[in-house]
């Protein structure tokens, strides 16, 4: 036998060992639960993961855990009782919640709120997002094993829900639009305590970029991990900065303030062209920032005047129909009120932000790997109430 044929018989008996070897290793695919507990998502939510080893080859959601009916519990109820219920909906920045459809019952009524009740539901509105968005800043980082970044969350975070509850009565669930404007005006000290909070703010802001932004690990955990292109965020219907990281250049607070005040002042929306989990979280801390600068310009300019119009005190909703949307801190919230002049609304439709930014995973998780599933869930940021509703 020569050299060449003992070569190619030894080539050919290694190549048949490797053969059988990857047969033995070969194994079935998995099905993987994450979930239904509550892995730090605010709420009950489970992934049903099918691996192919370490990689995800499909992804399903499964919701319903915490639905609570508040869009047929709202049939049943008056509307200055509806609040009660919808501010629960995202807890995290529940007075946003009654925004939206307390403008939609205005419209119904052609009933407009004096313009500082505009004013102060602006700031409200801002401070709910700060409220909202200070935490996932700080427990993005904790999702990937970085735990200091929640602790200063906390922190910070007291400093905006003690102005809430200051003007409201509520830290979490304040109940306070009314109808034709607001239940109280400002108290006296607030304004200025409320400046030195959003210096506070932005300082947050700061000690966060210092801890995350440039870290090599939340660098690599984050670059290039669950990128949604721009087509593909608009076909899920995503909104919020989950479409804005995605490079979409749409903001309801500019581009439809509706009853807000918006307008009246001068800010930035923040765009990404990554659309990875890192330009989620870079695109919600500008925000962040942002909003800082929307409430010292809001204090600045608060006229002077009435917070409540001239409604009956026993409200009545003349019979038609009105949908108002606003931007909320996870993305777009609207209100499908439908009314035949009841004093409660015949029927509720909400449009949540989480529900269609959660849609999303299935598409984006095909081919990620497991420790990417909770980084991208992270960065999406949803609150299952306000998926269930």
């Amino acid at each position: 036998m020569s050299v060449t044929e003992r070569e190619q018989r030894a080539f050919i008996a290694a190549a048949a060992a490797d053969a059988r070897v990857n047969v033995e290793l070969e194994t079935e695919g998995m099905t993987l639960n994450i979930g239904p507990q509550h892995p730090a998502t605010h709420g009950t939510l489970r992934i049903i993961a099918r691996l192919d080893g370490e990689q995800v080859v499909a992804a399903e959601p499964v919701m319903g855990y915490m639905h609570r009916g508040y869009e047929k519990l709202a049939e049943v109820r008056t509307y200055p009782q509806v609040t009660t219920l919808i501010n629960r909906i995202d807890w995290l920045g529940s007075f946003a919640n009654e925004v939206p459809f307390i403008l939609a019952a205005e419209q119904l009524m052609e009933v407009e709120a004096p313009p500082r009740a505009a004013w102060i539901r602006t700031i409200l509105f801002e401070l709910s997002r700060l409220a909202n968005i200070s935490l996932f800043l700080g427990d993005m980082g904790v999702q990937l094993g970085a735990l200091t970044p929640v602790f200063f969350a906390f922190r910070d975070r007291e400093f905006v829900l003690n102005q809430i509850e200051a003007v409201t009565g509520g830290r979490f669930h304040p109940n306070f639009d009314r109808i034709g404007g607001l239940k109280d005006d400002l108290p006296a000290g607030w304004i200025e305590e409320t400046r030195g909070v959003m210096v506070k703010m932005r300082n947050f802001c700061d000690e966060l970029e210092d801890l995350l932004m440039g870290n090599e690990i939340f660098e690599a955990r984050t670059r290039g991990v669950g990128v949604i292109p721009p087509e593909i965020a608009l076909s899920f219907g995503l909104s919020g900065a989950n479409a804005r990281a995605s490079g979409i250049d749409w903001d309801m607070r500019r581009d439809n303030p509706c009853g807000l005040v918006y307008d009246e002042v001068d800010w930035k929306v923040w765009t990404h062209p990554d659309g990875d989990s890192f330009a989620r979280y870079w695109v919600r801390l500008q925000e962040t920032r942002e909003a800082t600068h929307i409430v010292e310009q809001l204090l600045d300019g608060l006229p002077a005047g009435p917070v409540m119009a001239k409604v009956p005190v026993i409200i009545k909703v003349p019979a038609g129909e009105a949908y108002v949307a606003t931007e909320n801190p996870l993305g777009v919230m609207g209100y499908y009120v439908v009314s035949k002049g009841d004093l409660g609304p015949f029927r509720v439709k909400i449009r949540s932000a989480s529900f269609n930014n959660i849609s999303v995973v299935p598409w984006v998780m095909r081919g990620v790997f497991v420790p990417d599933v909770i980084t991208i869930l992270a960065s999406l940021y949803f609150i299952l109430g306000d998926i269930d509703r």
